[in-house]
């Protein structure tokens, strides 16, 4: 007891040799110490509070589980009867509510300009999800932001839409869905196809052929046998199913309509139809010769404008977007989300929010056992698996390149602990020669770094704090200067968010006291291992 005593009196005797508060050797050491943590401290607690607000919003809006239709194992498929599977799962214990998914890409056109995106819709019946998309609503930049979209054709944009077009709350957006443009593509191909006469004129030629010779006339009407009709209809459906225009489709149709009227006699293995069946079938066949390819294909581009007109509505809001993470550049009522994706009444899937977020792979996995088949869960954890993974890489390299401070921090802590033992190394011949122990001269100087190394992150660990705490008026005083690292615009956040985890601020201030404790160890050992002769002699 009486050892240790002695190593700690003399450890802080040396910290203060002229009896001030510290040397000034020792306040560059502790100054150091305390940075390290101090920067450490504030960037990690910035970074959870980031990741954590970040998080906070996307599960604002975003299904915990999403439930996707896919019976054939590839592409999942919009589905009519959803009110079925979320009221089965609605059921569930830990399933706060199920409801409609509808998302896609489109065209966003404000005063005529325009850019891709994409929409998210949004059940305005549904309390929770309105609430969700208020909490995110940027007030202060505009304070006359609604979440109100009700069922009419008013959305609310993100805040880089709005910086893009300069679109204000009131103004009239354009929406354009891109699918359209699939349709579009493919009324232009048949424009480029020759007319029906000429692309199956073989066919059209044999059906003539067998429909004058092989159609007879009775005392009952007329009739074919079951082999000649099959001979006829089938090519004329295999024509009807072929990529034809509108027009020739309808001619075709009206010919396989009169074949389709026949009865069926098994025994005689014939088709009985009607006494004028076969000129009027004919005399539709004819109609294919006559038809105006420039006058159809004016029809079909005519026709265009039906599905390419955009969709006019109304901004109402805009919400704080961040470019950690990607959202959806609008959101839309539900009904105009399904007139944008083309789905009619029909979703893309079930949208599922859990009381706890956090518990959605159990939760999915129950799911999975209710589900009929074709049914499968995708949790938004997998959703954001790329996100999560960037986050995780990125607190990695900041713990990585931060935590170089507070070695470099320690190596300067060795350097001053062997420049302390050289200049006490007369000391230290004195204690060695009135018989003090190596284990006693070691703890002196550890114990110097210790204390050094304790104050340094004690003192780091307070001052991260509280520039956590002021952190607001920090921002205010640099903006002031005109200069501001976490800009709104890019962080979606006017005051930079953080969240102070007690266990990883205790691990930073522990390791930077370790760090410091060794660092101080090896001088201290040399010190221990030096010759008391040479040492009083000063050599």
């Amino acid at each position: 007891m009486a050892r240790r005593s002695f190593s700690l009196m003399l450890a802080w005797r040396y910290l203060n040799p002229r009896r001030a508060l510290l040397s000034a050797v020792a306040l560059i050491s502790v100054s150091g110490v305390m940075l390290g943590v101090l920067v450490l401290v504030v960037v990690m607690s910035v970074y959870s509070g980031l990741e954590r607000e970040v998080k906070g919003r996307l599960l604002g809006f975003i299904p915990h589980i999403r439930l996707d239709y896919a019976p054939y194992g590839g592409f999942r498929e919009p589905v009519a009867d959803w009110q079925g599977i979320a009221g089965k799962i609605s059921g569930m214990e830990g399933v706060a509510e199920a409801g409609p998914f509808v998302q896609d890409s489109m065209l966003i056109d404000i005063a005529g300009y325009r850019s891709a995106g994409t929409f998210r819709a949004i059940d305005t019946t549904n309390p929770r999800e309105v609430a969700g998309i208020e909490a995110m609503l940027d007030f202060d930049a505009y304070p006359e932001s609604s979440s109100d979209m009700g069922i009419d054709d008013r959305v609310i944009i993100s805040s880089k839409v709005a910086r893009s077009f300069n679109a204000a709350v009131g103004e009239t957006i354009r929406l354009l869905t891109l699918r359209n443009f699939e349709q579009v593509e493919a009324a232009y191909e048949k424009t480029k196809k020759p007319p029906v006469r000429e692309r199956f004129a073989e066919e059209l030629k044999a059906i003539r052929g067998k429909a004058r010779e092989s159609w007879k006339t009775t005392a009952e009407g007329s009739e074919l046998t079951t082999d000649d009709w099959n001979a006829i209809y089938s090519p004329l459906a295999q024509i009807l199913e072929s990529d034809i225009r509108e027009p020739e489709a309808e001619i075709v149709y009206q010919a396989i309509t009169i074949l389709a009227a026949a009865e069926d006699d098994a025994g005689r293995k014939v088709q009985k139809l009607g006494p004028d069946a076969q000129g009027e079938f004919l005399g539709i066949l004819e109609k294919l010769d006559t038809t105006d390819v420039k006058e159809m294909d004016a029809d079909v581009l005519k026709g265009i404008e039906e599905f390419v007109l955009p969709k006019e509505a109304t901004i109402i809001g805009v919400y704080q977007s961040s470019q950690m993470a990607l959202t959806p550049d609008v959101f839309v009522p539900l009904h105009l989300g399904q007139d944008l994706a083309g789905l009619d009444d029909r979703v893309q899937g079930v949208a599922v929010r859990l009381d706890d977020p956090y518990q959605a792979g159990v939760m999915a996995g129950l799911m999975l056992q209710r589900l009929p088949e074709g049914w499968y869960p995708v949790t938004w954890i997998e959703e954001l698996a790329d996100f999560s993974r960037l986050i995780e890489q990125q607190r990695v390299m900041m713990y990585f390149a931060l935590s170089f401070i507070i070695l470099v921090s320690a190596f300067s802590m060795t350097a001053v602990m062997f420049t302390v033992t050289i200049q006490k190394r007369r000391e230290i011949g004195v204690m060695k020669a009135l018989g003090a122990a190596p284990g006693q001269i070691v703890r002196v100087f550890v114990y110097q770094g210790a204390i050094l190394g304790f104050a340094g992150s004690v003192t780091g660990i307070g001052l991260g704090l509280l520039v956590i705490r002021f952190r607001e008026g920090i921002q205010s005083f640099m903006r002031g200067f005109g200069f501001d690292p976490f800009p709104a615009s890019f962080n979606g956040f006017t005051v930079l968010p953080a969240h102070v985890n007690p266990t990883e601020v205790a691990l930073i201030g522990v390791l930077a006291f370790l760090l410091c404790a060794g660092a101080a160890f090896l001088p201290a050992w040399f010190a221990a291992r030096s010759d008391a002769a040479r040492s009083l002699r000063n050599l």
